[in-house]
């Protein structure tokens, strides 16, 4: 019999060591009939395995075996002709050749895929393991190798564990058959990789066992006990029983042995599933591990035409001893042990000229130790940031992915950082990325463009490099810390005009507004604060109001679990360019709330109730709710005259809808050239207040206002008018409600300060901030108070705000 593919090493003299298998050889001669025994066809050996003559049986297994070991054709054709089902049953035959010679036979056919399919359905693995209790190599050969072809299969693995294979299994490892050790050692390779059964085989003292192979002459032995070791290594608890039976040492001696340079990779791979743990990691540095891995980081560099030419070469080893210290670097309580053997500098080294596995590695060590912040620094000082931005141009994913999460963590609080990025010809090559299909790029590579715009002095060179274009997909996303990135870009990227301007032409504001109808949180307060940047211009926030922003925010506010004061200031900063919006919606218009033609008061609004248009309102037929009043001033020239070729389209259409309001801009003239030229802000509101009171009719005293005929004239300009909406101008009999609409209008017209704030039952009024004192005197000088403007009692009257008669003049 010949074995299967192991090779005894070669001593140290270059001698092969024969001794093993020319025992072996010897053993086969002495127990297996060599004479092939001549059947007519195959076919008739497969009849003869249920003959009943015990010689004949023997034949026929001989011959059934020495056909299968021709090739698969002969396994396949032995399984349609039957033969599996008599040789599972006669190997617990009581004859030693008859039970031989037919697990053989099985064993030979278990290597054939379709074979070993049929033998899953045949229960015959409890007799095989029961077997393999016999004092028989060539049963403890074959029987293993039937195993270790079916425990690849999930169904035969419970099956070996359930019926007490796996003690058997590590037993026969210390067997003095090298092809019995490397089947054993198959099976439960294939076992392990259920990790449940790790802790059974530590049990069973197979770690004993597998470091007794590491000294095997036979290198796929060593190799496959490595592997063995690599996957039981995974779990916590079996790296306590690796610390206790100084398994690490008789790893970090293979490691220090050049003559074993085979199996570095493998032992390697064994260290790299353990870095993690903290107290494997100690023990290892203590055992010397640590130096010897930093040796192995340190291997000369070789050429990708040369590392391909050599197997197991140094660049391959090379790569997972970085693998080593990028598992090491998953634990934030290794950092400054790392840190410690400078393992900056030689990431930096890798990173620069490495093959793509060391990078690959390298990248991820890095983007692990770029959250300690020594290593930021550090990072920067070696130059390491240009080199990872230069390997966002690689074609190899994991590269990309692991050097955009470092870039994000290292640019994270540190501007150097940032800046260093910048360049690096960061803003360039990180734009390309957003092409990226992978969401993890996606998000950390606009995180690290969100950082550089966050950055005053070179925002505009990252918006130059097509950014708001670019971060248009990326709103469409489904993955929500794309969405956020993208988000908080654009908050830091809108404060540039230039920049809203591009995202307008991109077609960017329409996913922008439809992220507010997320059902994440997070996400819609990104949103919220993206559109309140990208509101600081009309056309950006009209644009946003056109595909619904405002309506979706009216909604929200109504949800107690959606709204926040995110949502109330997105709300806030659209309404700021639809003031009759606003003004319906919050009965309030600040200081900075400059009333322009167009602007209507309809009464209140309510946040789930739709505000009709002007347009709208004037086609309504006469009604008996409240009219709506407009601001609707005619444009005049310099010498007076209507400007018709400045007027804007929008005037245009509104002029075509609405009566012409002649009066006010009449008014306007002369606020401009009586009140406007006072010196002392108090005389221009004083004076103003008066004006405004004399054209709505005049002081009314408060026992007086129930006779004031102010409703029978709205009445009356509205049947001369025949609609309910009303120019401002035309009223002469006006109340609170349009005294106040009045004052702030004409303020603003001449730049002075005040609010517009809706009271209840058609009251409004205005505020104003005025200092105290003399400005020669500094008591009380820097503060400014708030006054009431009184506008129908005793206008010109400035009361003090919270005073008990500017509380009575709010509730008339």
């Amino acid at each position: 019999m010949v074995l299967f593919g192991l090779r005894p090493r070669r001593d140290r003299m270059g001698r092969r060591d024969k001794k093993n298998v020319t025992s072996q050889a010897s053993l086969h001669n002495d127990t297996i009939e060599t004479r092939r025994v001549a059947f007519k066809t195959p076919a008739t050996a497969v009849l003869l395995l249920r003959a009943p003559e015990e010689d004949i049986l023997i034949k026929a297994c001989q011959a059934i075996y020495e056909f299968a070991e021709e090739g698969d054709l002969s396994k396949v054709y032995l399984m349609e002709h039957g033969a599996l089902e008599p040789l599972s049953q006669l190997i617990t035959h009581s004859n030693n050749k008859i039970r031989r010679n037919a697990l053989i036979g099985l064993g030979v056919m278990a290597t054939n895929g379709t074979a070993r399919t049929a033998l899953q359905n045949m229960d015959v693995i409890p007799s095989i393991i029961d077997k393999l209790s016999l004092d028989d190599i060539i049963v403890h050969e074959f029987g293993t190798l039937c195993l270790s072809c079916l425990s690849t299969e999930s169904c035969c693995k419970v099956q070996i564990i359930d019926n007490n294979g796996l003690p058997v299994l590590i037993n026969l490892l210390s067997s003095s058959d090298p092809d019995v050790q490397k089947n054993s050692l198959d099976t439960i390779y294939n076992l392990v990789q259920d990790t449940q059964i790790c802790p059974a085989v530590i049990d069973l003292d197979g770690l004993r066992q597998l470091l007794t192979l590491l000294k095997s002459v036979f290198n796929s032995i060593q190799q496959l006990a490595l592997k063995t070791l690599q996957t039981i290594a995974i779990s916590k608890e079996s790296q306590s029983a690796f610390r206790e039976q100084r398994v690490f040492d008789e790893l970090i001696e293979i490691l220090n042995n050049k003559d074993l340079i085979d199996l570095h990779m493998e032992t390697l791979m064994v260290f790299s599933n353990c870095m993690s743990d903290l107290d494997s990691f100690r023990v290892i540095q203590n055992g010397g591990g640590l130096s010897t891995l930093m040796d192995l980081l340190l291997t000369p560099k070789v050429s990708e035409s040369q590392a391909a030419l050599l197997k197991n070469s140094n660049i391959e080893i090379q790569a997972v001893a970085v693998k080593c210290i990028a598992n090491a670097a998953q634990n934030s309580d290794l950092h400054p042990f790392l840190h410690e053997q400078k393992i900056e500098k030689v990431l930096v080294d890798v990173l620069s000229g490495g093959s793509d596995n060391v990078k690959a590695y390298g990248c991820q060590a890095f983007a692990a130790l770029s959250s300690f912040s020594p290593s930021k620094h550090l990072f920067r000082d070696l130059g390491g940031i240009p080199v990872v931005v230069r390997l966002l141009k690689s074609k190899i994913p994991e590269i990309i992915e692991y050097a955009t999460q470092g870039l994000a963590k290292l640019t994270s609080g540190v501007q150097l950082n940032t800046m260093a990025v910048f360049y690096a010809r960061g803003p360039e090559i990180l734009v390309q990325r957003l092409q990226d299909t992978c969401p993890k790029v996606l998000a950390n590579s606009i995180t690290i463009l969100g950082r550089m715009a966050g950055q005053e002095a070179i925002r505009c060179k990252v918006v130059s490099e097509g950014l708001m274009r670019a971060l248009v997909e990326p709103l469409k996303s489904a993955d929500i810390q794309v969405l956020i990135s993208a988000l908080l870009c654009i908050c830091e990227l809108a404060f540039e005009e230039d920049a809203r301007a591009k995202l307008r032409g991109a077609d960017g504001l329409e996913p922008l507004v439809s992220l507010l109808r997320s059902s994440h949180m997070e996400v819609l307060r990104c949103t919220c604060m993206a559109i309140s940047v990208c509101a600081k211009d009309e056309p950006t926030a009209l644009e946003m109001c056109k595909f619904g922003a405002l309506e979706i925010l009216q909604d929200i506010t109504q949800s107690i679990n959606r709204r926040s004061k995110f949502t109330e200031f997105a709300l806030i900063s659209l309404l700021k360019y639809n003031l009759s919006l606003k003004y319906g919606l919050l009965g309030y218009l600040a200081t900075t709330d400059l009333i322009t033609n167009g602007l209507y008061d309809a009464g209140k609004v309510g946040f789930c109730q739709k505000l009709l248009t002007l347009e709208e309102l004037c086609k309504e037929p006469i009604n008996q709710r409240r009219p709506v009043i407009v601001v609707n001033a005619i444009e005049m020239s310099d010498d007076g005259q209507q400007k018709d070729e400045a007027q804007s389209e929008c005037s245009q259409e509104r002029n075509r809808i609405l009566m012409d309001d002649i009066s006010l801009p009449l008014l306007v003239k002369e606020v401009k050239e009586s009140i406007e030229p006072l010196i002392e802000e108090q005389e221009q509101y004083i004076a103003l207040a008066r004006f405004v009171s004399e054209i709505m009719g005049g002081a009314i005293e408060k026992e007086e206002l129930d006779t004031f005929a102010w409703l029978q004239h709205l009445d009356e300009l509205r049947c001369k008018l025949q609609r309910n909406v009303i120019p401002i101008g035309m009223i002469s009999k006006g109340f609170l409600c349009h005294r106040a609409l009045l004052f702030k209008y004409l303020s603003d017209s001449i730049g002075l300060r005040c609010t517009l704030v809706r009271g209840d039952y058609n009251r409004a009024w205005n505020e104003v901030l005025l200092h105290k004192g003399e400005p020669c005197s500094n008591e009380n000088f820097s503060q400014p108070c708030c006054y009431i403007v009184d506008l129908m009692h005793q206008p010109g009257t400035l009361l003090e705000a919270d005073s008990s008669a500017a509380l009575e003049y709010e509730s008339l």
